[in-house]
């Protein structure tokens, strides 16, 4: 759960491990856009699409969904792996959180995947999940 061991930490010196959600839905390339429709009402406005092997291979937003709507198409027709962002931005459980802000700024990002040393996805992080961790540190 994201604040654990936070109220010890200064929040300059807190790392994406601190502050990720570690339960991530994902899918694969051969899942159905529909169903991750469903997965972001659910939790996320974005969806990390993995290998079988779990490796981080792509990421689909509702913004990627949209297009596809825009497009005429319909979501149950479409695969993730048509209409995903390939190779997305990622951080890792070590990352300190002013490196984060940093991706997340300079890419206009509301959250990225975290994966680990060899590219399988290990959780997630928001901007909120830094307020969270900046309130919760005392800071």
């Amino acid at each position: 759960m994201p604040g654990s061991n936070i109220r010890e930490t200064k929040f300059g010196q807190m790392t994406v491990g601190q502050l990720m959600e570690k339960e991530v839905q994902s899918a694969d390339k051969d899942s159905k856009a529909e169903l991750l429709a469903n997965y972001m009402m659910e939790g996320f406005g974005s969806v990390p699409i993995i290998d079988s092997e779990g490796k981080l291979v792509g990421i689909v937003s509702e913004f990627d969904l949209l297009k596809a709507l825009r497009k005429g198409k319909q979501l149950g027709d479409v695969l993730a792996g048509d209409i995903m962002t390939p190779s997305p931005i990622s951080a890792i459980q070590s990352m300190d959180v002013p490196a984060l802000i940093d991706i997340l700024q300079n890419n206009h990002l509301i959250r990225v995947p975290v994966v680990d040393g060899s590219g399988k996805l290990i959780g997630i992080v928001a901007r909120r999940d830094i307020l969270r961790g900046y309130l919760q540190s005392g800071s």
